[in-house]
């Protein structure tokens, strides 16, 4: 355990977030995404699975310490309903709540079709699969910068 740091945060998760740079995609997956495969074209080969836990509660505990890039217009991506693109699944209403509550307001997040996220997740740097079996809730969070003071 550290000190102020969400204990849902595992070793291999830190040092993924960590060793991301600026303008770096994370793909925050769902259990029924195909991580495996996705994972072995990422930059950095990764995958870290966390069992048990939902979408959002994983998004609350990497957005408690990875800085959301504010350089872009679309630093948070969804996956789009197949055939309904407008529709935004409860589990995607719970991640955008958890965005906008750590990035102190709220945030456009741009959809993308399923194809194209799954083309654009291959150029992540790695791959975060939470257990939550409720469909498309799939995100890509681009890393943004901590400037000094």
């Amino acid at each position: 355990m550290l000190k102020g740091i969400d204990p849902l945060l595992t070793p291999d998760l830190l040092w993924i977030l960590r060793a991301m740079g600026h303008g770096d995609d994370l793909a925050l997956v769902d259990a029924n995404f195909p991580a495996e495969t996705v994972a072995r074209e990422t930059i950095s080969g990764k995958i870290v699975r966390l069992p048990g836990l939902t979408v959002a509660q994983v998004a609350r505990a990497v957005l408690s310490v990875l800085p959301i890039d504010d350089f872009v217009e679309d630093p948070v991506r969804r996956m789009e309903v197949v055939g309904d693109p407008a529709t935004v699944p409860q589990v995607q209403q719970e991640v955008r709540a958890e965005i906008d509550a750590a990035a102190g307001r709220a945030l456009a997040i741009h959809g993308i079709e399923r194809f194209a996220f799954y083309a654009a997740a291959k150029k992540s740097f790695a791959v975060v699969q939470a257990g939550d079996a409720r469909a498309y809730g799939c995100f890509l969070i681009r890393k943004g910068v901590i400037l000094a003071a």
